[in-house]
């Protein structure tokens, strides 16, 4: 099993995308620390899972992201790969966009991704196979066609944040690479409307929506050795919406 003996940490992992993307690490041999705000619910999805332990986190609060990474890395024995996962969903038009959900969006999407690096980073490089996998966007490649200018800037943002990790932490021999997903079929997609999802619907020339296993499995290429040489990569698993 390409994963045997590594620690991941998943977050936004009780459902959804990162649910499928600790499964798919896990069916792989890899012991997953769970991250989320929904204690109950992560709690239980990592019931399903061998070798799985769940753990609130708000991704949101620097401080809480630092007290989380450390006890899963305590319970793990180590960090090997991070799969930086969390995110909610903004629709708002130009006009309705409050500062109060810009922030949040922001915070939730964004900051996180930086703040769960930077507390992972003293166990990735110990770590002899380290892997940052960030989850951004096909909104975040080419500006969305139904999501929020929150959320497309937030997901740009995280490509920007995945070169400049892959550079800066390249002398440590720590992989950095994003997952640009599609419109998939998860719980965060309630939020567009039934007009929206056919719009979305009929610019996928494979003609479906992506799967989260789909993702899952970009993520789990990208965090094996069969990825050892690629660093700074933007993955576009989206059915052809994007071609560049």
């Amino acid at each position: 099993m390409r994963f045997e003996n590594r620690c991941a940490i998943v977050t936004g992992a009780a459902q959804g995308l990162g649910f499928a993307i600790a499964k798919r690490l896990n069916d792989e041999g890899c012991k997953v620390a769970m991250l989320d705000i929904n204690e109950e619910k992560v709690s239980a999805s990592a019931a399903q899972l061998s070798g799985c332990f769940g753990m609130k986190c708000d991704v949101s609060s620097a401080e809480d992201i630092s007290r989380a990474v450390k006890a899963a890395a305590e319970k793990l024995g180590g960090v090997d790969i991070l799969v930086n996962n969390a995110g909610i969903l903004h629709n708002s038009s130009i006009p309705d966009t409050t500062e109060k959900e810009w922030d949040t969006v922001m915070a939730v999407n964004l900051k996180s991704v930086f703040f769960m690096v930077q507390q992972c980073l003293p166990y990735l490089k110990e770590s002899k196979y380290p892997r940052i996998v960030n989850i951004s966007s096909l909104a975040g490649r080419m500006g969305g066609f139904e999501t929020g200018l929150a959320y497309s800037a937030s997901k740009g943002g995280i490509i920007a944040l995945t070169m400049g990790l892959a550079r800066q932490l390249s002398p440590f021999k720590i992989n950095v690479n994003a997952v640009c997903p599609g419109t998939t079929e998860t719980p965060i997609t309630k939020a567009f409307t039934p007009e929206a999802m056919e719009r979305l619907l009929t610019r996928i020339p494979l003609g479906r929506l992506g799967k989260p296993e789909d993702m899952a499995a970009a993520v789990a290429f990208l965090a094996s050795d069969d990825a050892a040489f690629i660093t700074g990569l933007l993955m576009d698993v989206n059915g052809g919406m994007y071609m560049g």
